[in-house]
Formats: structure tokens, sequence, C-alpha cells
């Protein structure tokens, strides 16, 4: 069974649209949930009825997730906790005022669940404020559609609609009578530069989409408060959605499944085999057990023996996964290190080799997911406190007319660097800046960014304080 052949086993939501169905059936493999539509365990191959059946139609009793180890890994090393980037502006009122902001909104946290979401090809981060305070929070594009200006390429507005039933409408204060709860209705919203339009919900079948004052917002801002990510490097264009980090793969990853859960039964036969008994033509039963030592007694034409797998033909099955599981991460641009080979403690640069794959992966993420969306967040923050009466309340501080400048982010190393590389970057930087091809201010910045600070140049600040110090210190001697 490959994926094409699967998906038909979903079933549509009510009004969903082909892109609709796409993503909720992308997102079933991410979540691991895309064997649940088949009704048969693995494990059952006869029916009630005494039918045999199919493979296809029975769930795998193995499921590698290998499409969400793969998501999981590019998301630990594009926002983890050591990978996390430092924003660049040359503001220092900005500066402050988005360390402060990205720490009571847990940024880092929110950037993380939004990249693991996105990955089936598109994200969306909703920015909001209540009482100055700023909340985010990260939408499903399944169900939101989005619109760009031609010209400018800045988000027009975005719709979100789907069915919903009476009984929910009900539970949420909606005035639904007793014979609608089974109803099927349409609810909308509608984001805009000055809006957020919250509709009527109406019945499917029937006229609506009026506009619901008493839930509808006007916010005034003029820009849709919402930043739309798509996967993958993609920026620009009228699709709404990039390339999925794992749709390729999803066939092979189907093949692994299975057949590691045949392998799995077929060793389970080899140790509990069944007997076929050969009677000779005489009437069943003439076998029978006997003795302590369970023998067989059977006619002088009979034979018996075991239906069982041998080991030659399991160790063929797991070398098929392993050809399968390197085409995965191959078609994924997974990490293919294996952890039980290494030795011992390895070098950054000899980290990077052996990940090089995962890092050409991540190296894309970082065009979407940071300067596409993280420096997006920045600079609609500032927005945000420009078009405010009263700013955005950071650390418990009202702050206003935060000046537009440029942003820019700075990734710290893939893996962190060793003792060794460390000291022999010294020393070559050392020797530059002695024989006049370096400057100090270079190096020390450079070493800086190879040792994992965050700020080069407040490094080179202090530098600079402290040659200060010691210079006022040494003439004070003299």
């Amino acid at each position: 069974m490959d994926w094409l052949s699967l998906q038909q086993r979903y079933a549509v939501p009510a009004g969903a649209s082909a892109r609709t169905v796409r993503l909720l059936a992308l997102r079933r493999v991410l979540d691991g949930t895309q064997y649940d539509a088949l009704t048969y365990p693995f494990a059952q191959e006869r029916s009630g009825a005494g039918e045999y059946i199919p493979l296809s139609n029975r769930r795998p009793a193995v499921r590698t997730n290998m499409c969400r180890a793969v998501v999981d890994d590019a998301t630990s090393l594009l926002f983890g906790d050591s990978h996390w980037p430092s924003l660049v502006v040359e503001d220092r009122r900005v500066a402050e005022a988005m360390g402060v902001f990205a720490s009571e909104t847990r940024l880092a946290s929110l950037m993380m669940e939004a990249a693991t979401a996105g990955s089936v090809g598109s994200v969306a981060i909703l920015f909001e404020v209540s009482a100055g305070v700023p909340r985010l929070s990260v939408l499903d594009t399944a169900y939101l559609s989005p619109f760009w200006d031609d010209a400018s390429g800045e988000l027009l507005r975005v719709e979100e609609r789907f069915l919903v039933r009476g009984r929910d409408l009900a539970a949420q204060g909606y005035p639904i009578t007793e014979d609608l709860l089974g109803a099927q209705f349409w609810w909308q919203r509608i984001w805009t530069p000055m809006d957020c339009i919250v509709s009527v919900p109406w019945m499917v079948g029937m006229d609506g989409g009026a506009r619901d004052e008493r839930r509808s917002v006007h916010h005034g801002l003029g820009f849709v408060p919402i930043v739309w990510v798509r996967n993958l490097g993609v920026h620009s264009g009228r699709e709404p959605e990039g390339e999925c980090t794992f749709e390729r793969a999803i066939d092979t990853v189907i093949e692994a499944d299975y057949l590691l859960s045949q392998a799995g039964r077929g060793l389970k036969y080899g140790s509990d085999p069944t007997l076929v008994l050969k009677t000779g033509g005489l009437a069943e039963g003439v076998a029978r057990q006997g003795g302590v030592a369970s023998a067989l007694t059977l006619p002088p034409e009979g034979d018996a023996k075991l239906l069982e797998i041998n080991g030659s033909a399991a160790g063929a099955v797991l070398e098929h996964y392993r050809e399968l599981r390197q085409i995965v991460l191959e078609q994924m641009h997974g990490n293919r290190a294996h952890g039980d080979r290494l030795t011992g403690a390895q070098s950054g640069r000899a980290m990077e080799m052996m990940c090089q794959p995962l890092i050409w992966l991540v190296d894309r993420l970082r065009h979407s997911y940071g300067e596409g969306a993280l420096l997006e967040i920045y600079r609609m923050a500032c927005r945000f406190s420009r078009v405010l009466e009263n700013g955005l309340r950071l650390g418990g501080v009202l702050v206003k007319d935060l000046p537009f400048c440029r942003l820019s982010l700075r990734w710290p190393p893939w893996f962190p660097v060793a003792d060794q590389e460390l000291q022999a970057l010294a020393q070559g930087l050392v020797t530059a800046v002695t024989n006049g091809i370096l400057s100090r201010e270079t190096a020390a910045k450079m070493f800086a960014t190879a040792s994992g600070h965050s700020d080069p140049g407040l490094e080179w600040a202090a530098l600079e304080r402290c040659s200060a110090s010691d210079g006022a210190f040494n003439s004070m001697r003299k």
C-alpha cells in the first residue's frame, strides 16, 4: 500500500477543499496517526467470517515514525536552547525591548512549535494584544486561506472557515434550537488590516456570512496581525504552502513499517511454529499426544512438520529495512549517523560532517522561520508599539514608538567547538593580528562567535574596557 491509497481511507470533512484534505492527511503522518483509519490490527489474519484480511486493511504493528523523527531533529537544530539566534539591531532601545518581548512571550518555544507544525507546508502565527500585553499563538493553516497584495506582497486578509455541529455552537453560547443541534453550520472568521470579523454561523446550503457585532473586533492596526510562514525557504508567490519536509518519503516509510511488522510476525511464528500433520488418509484425530515427552503418535504412513521462518530470511528482512531507512533519510536530508558508532567525544567540525545532510535541511529552514518568521514577528511588535495608543506592556513597562530599524539574526555554530579547536583558532588569530593581516576587533569578534558568545560586539566592548582599565592602572603604577 502506498501513500495515495492510504489517503483514500481517510474521512473527508464536509465542505473541505483539496488543499485542506491534503494538509489534514499530512498532519496525520506528523502526528503518527496515519494508520488509525485502517480497521484491523496486524495480528488479525482472518475476519469473523473466516475470510483472509489483506495486509492493506491491517494496521502495521511497527510504526517507525521516521518522518516525525527527522522533523524533531531539524527543529531542535533550528531553535534548540543552544541554537537560538540573537537579534542584531543598532538601536539599543529596540534590542532591550525585543529581549523582554521574546522572554515574556516564550518565543523560543513558540517558534519550535511553529516549525514543527509548519513542516506540512505552512503555518500561521497570530499576534494579539490584550491590555497592552502581547500574546502569540500558532494557527493550523488547513482551514485558513491567505490573500496577498501582488504589488507589495503584504498580507491583505486571512479567512478561516470550517463546518461545526449545532451542539458545538450551543456550547459556545450561540442560540441554537433543540432540533438543530445535529445540523451543520459554517463558522467563519476574517482578519483584515482594520478588523477581525466573526460571522454569525449559518446552516449549510443557506445564505449567510453576516457580521457578528458582539464577537467581531475593530482593531484599526492598519495591517493583518498574522505572520504567514511557508516551509523550506519559500517567501513569495500566490501559493500558500511551501514544500512539505517529509512528503516525498512517506511511501518508503509505509513500506518499512509493513516490512518490520511482517518480520516481527514471522519471528513470532518461528518461536511458536504451526504444526502440520499428515495422517495418510486416516480419520482425523488418530495422532495424539503421548507420554511425558509430549510425543506425537502417527500411523506408519503419517508425517509431521513445522512451518517456520529460518534465520537467514529474518536477516534478509532486517537488511532490507536498513536500506529503506537510508532511502528515507536521504529523501528528507535526515541525520544518517549512528550514535552507537561514535567512539568518544567528537569535535564540532566532525559532528558537522556527520550531520551534513541535516544541516543542509536546517539551513533552508533558517530562511523560512528565521528571516521569514522570527524577524517578521519582531517587526510586527515594533509596529504594535507605534499604532497602539499606550504601546506594548513589556516587563511591566509601557513601551511606545519603537523605531523602524534594520534587524538581522546572528546564528550560533551548529555544534559546540572543542577546546583544541578554540586553542588552534586563538593561535591563528594571534599570528594574524601580530603580522598585521587582521585587526584586533575582527579577531576578537571571530573568536567570540566561535566560542558561542551571543553578541560578539559586546565582547569586544568589554575587551576594550578591560584594556583601558589596565592601561590606566599601569600608568598609576609608573
